[in-house]
């Protein structure tokens, strides 16, 4: 008796939908089907951190009927499962004729010419939107619990995180919606967090960046930002001010569901850290730091929010050395990562640090903040050692010129009619919002 054939389907959902089942019944025509399930690793590459992980993601798949086993599909390429398992036919919804997937297509085709296998496409099932799907998820992403918990996991899964400026509701919807296809991996590029910058949120008052401006301003640039998005959110904590104050504002920005905050090891009137030696740079005791993070972590109720030293000796001149005697130190107290800054545009000091902090840990995360040496790829940054990538200020730096550009041309002809192709249309703007229209 001929043995019976076996159809491969490869498969990432935590939302299982009616195209999923059509996709199961049609492949159960054909011979036993097998689910190349993607893994949390592979889908946090191209979408959203899923909301069940692998093994509840697998018990589920092994329960629908028609499923006869479920694999480990670890890249987004078939390539290697399909050679281990030569089943006899793959089966794909027609989707992926177009778009980036159509690369995934091409080599699925030869691998099958290869081990003698076909392939089956059945029609994209009508109805179904992944989109709509997506944004009918956010609801339940942007909850405190989940929003916070959500930085902590992509680091398990993603090397590096890229993170993204967000200083207001508007900017906060350009870093949750945007997306790129990346035709060369065959794969979707977005932001994965946002980060609430203490220079950007004090610009966009109209004032300077000394911590003038207090934790409720700030709150309230961060409730705007969370009622629009899901992403998690990185805040900016300059130096996180007083022990005592430190305590109670960690509470609040972990009920909010932020996911960390960064503060910085200086003291004294804040001097942005691109003045460099120009100005007076003021480095806190480091013991007393350490205090600051041992007391901060001690408030939190969760194990989620996160606490991030920012070492601030090489924008102070003090050098390798010191920088690591601090990392030492407040990693020892408690901090779950460091952040290393530096403005120099060649990226030498932060190579030397990196190369010292790895002999010291392998797996501590860091944050990197490529504001000045910015010739570096997130492929490069990784390479060295970067968990975590700030884009820290490039919204506000893109629109200060563009707006000021539109308000001189009105200026100059006394009319708008010649700043319209600076602008957006504005029906755009007027359903740019969700709920606008």
């Amino acid at each position: 008796m001929k043995e019976t054939k076996t159809v491969y389907a490869a498969m990432s959902a935590d939302v299982v939908h009616n195209g999923h089942i059509n996709i199961i019944n049609e492949a159960s025509k054909y011979g036993d089907v097998i689910i190349g399930l993607l893994t949390d690793e592979t889908i946090a590459t191209y979408k959203r951190v899923p909301l069940l992980d692998f093994e509840t993601r697998k018990q589920i798949f092994e329960n629908i009927k028609g499923v006869t086993k479920v694999v480990k599909q670890d890249t987004l390429d078939y390539t290697k499962n399909l050679k281990k398992l030569k089943p006899d036919y793959v089966i794909h919804g027609d989707d992926w004729r177009t778009g980036i997937q159509s690369k995934v297509r091409d080599t699925v085709i030869k691998v099958l010419e290869e081990i003698g296998g076909e392939l089956i496409e059945v029609p994209y099932t009508k109805g179904v939107s992944a989109t709509d799907l997506e944004k009918k998820l956010r609801i339940f992403n942007s909850t405190p619990d989940v929003r916070r918990s959500k930085l902590r996991t992509l680091l398990k899964l993603k090397k590096p995180i890229t993170v993204m400026e967000a200083s207001n509701g508007l900017t906060g919807l350009i870093v949750e919606n945007i997306k790129i296809e990346d035709n060369k991996k065959a794969e979707i590029k977005e932001f994965d967090a946002m980060w609430v910058s203490s220079l950007c949120d004090s610009t966009f008052k109209g004032k300077p960046d000394i911590e003038l401006v207090d934790l409720t301003s700030r709150i309230n640039t961060i409730n705007e930002i969370i009622e629009v998005t899901s992403k998690p959110i990185i805040l900016d904590g300059d130096t996180g001010g007083k022990i005592e104050h430190f305590i109670y504002n960690v509470k609040t920005l972990e009920r909010l569901g932020v996911s960390a905050i960064i503060i910085e090891d200086k003291t004294g009137l804040k001097k942005n850290s691109l003045f460099g030696t120009d100005v007076k740079q003021t480095l806190e005791e480091p013991e007393l730091f350490a205090d600051k993070i041992r007391a901060g972590k001690a408030a939190l109720c969760t194990r989620d929010f996160m606490i991030f030293a920012r070492l601030e000796s090489l924008i102070a001149g003090y050098g390798i050395d010191d920088a690591m005697m601090r990392a030492k130190k407040y990693i020892e107290a408690g901090a779950d990562g460091i952040m290393i800054h530096s403005k120099e545009k060649d990226g030498k000091e932060i190579i030397e640090f990196m190369k010292e902090f790895r002999k010291y840990s392998k797996t501590i995360p860091v944050i990197m903040v490529p504001t000045t040496y910015n010739k570096f790829t997130e492929e490069e940054l990784s390479e060295i050692g970067a968990n975590i990538v700030i884009y820290a200020n490039h919204l506000l730096r893109s629109a200060y010129p563009a707006m000021l550009k539109t308000a001189e041309t009105i200026l100059k002809n006394g009319r708008s009619l010649e700043a319209d192709e600076l602008c957006m249309p504005i029906k755009e703007i007027l359903t740019l919002i969700p709920g606008g229209k």
